[in-house]
């Protein structure tokens, strides 16, 4: 496995635990009778706040999570590794990983700058498949 797709790898499982992690909480919160449904209906109880910060959390990786696949998956096809492009993916991997906790505990305005840090490592790579 190139150096490009370990960081693709472990954004991927960490995409995955950070689901496995929100549908825990949310089946904890709002029981395995609401969660196993078909969701006719609104739950009879509330979730957490932090429940709901991290499904939140988790919502935002799906709409992240191609983009950076694509813009990895893009400089790997094309043979155009580099080591701002390796730098960048391990950047993008790591601000996700920040973001999670970021979002559940509330750190604000931070969460919204670890997003954009994410966000540029993405741009950032893009740029690097066009060089």
């Amino acid at each position: 496995m190139t150096p490009l797709l370990i960081p693709l790898a472990l954004a991927g499982l960490l995409h995955i635990a950070q689901f496995v992690v929100a549908s825990v909480m949310a089946n904890v919160d709002l029981g395995p009778g609401y969660t196993t449904s078909p969701r006719d209906r609104a739950p009879r109880r509330e979730m957490r706040t932090v429940t709901a910060r991290m499904l939140r959390a988790y919502d935002n990786h799906i709409q992240m999570f191609p983009f950076f696949a694509a813009a990895v998956l893009l400089i790997h096809v094309t043979g155009q590794s580099s080591g701002v492009a390796v730098a960048s993916a391990w950047v993008y991997l790591a601000a996700r990983a920040l973001y999670i906790p970021a979002y559940a505990l509330g750190w604000v305005p931070w969460r919204s700058y670890i997003w954009m840090v994410a966000m540029l490592s993405i741009a950032v790579l893009f740029i690097a498949a066009l060089i």
